[in-house]
């Protein structure tokens, strides 16, 4: 569980900016496929730290795709809640 939040933690801040670039600025906009796109751009939420991310693959034995889905959905669930 330890590793997971730890993931999570940074993943879940890259996923409410790539909510914030988009247009209705909404959860239910994004995609999985979105989120890694900026994943990879370096210069987009450098706060991220994506190291730490990618520890969902070695901790967890996940597919970072498949962790940027489920966290997607998760927060997708809670979107009223984040305002999003």
């Amino acid at each position: 569980m330890d590793w997971a939040m730890y993931a999570c933690d940074e993943l879940s801040g890259l996923i409410i900016a790539s909510a914030l670039v988009t247009p209705e600025r909404k959860l239910s906009k994004l995609t999985p496929d979105f989120i890694l796109k900026r994943f990879n751009e370096k210069s987009f939420a450098k706060g991220a730290d994506r190291e730490q991310i990618k520890t969902c693959e070695t901790k967890l034995q996940i597919p970072l795709n498949e962790f940027v889905a489920i966290s997607l959905i998760a927060m997708q669930k809670i979107a009223p809640k984040l305002s999003l």
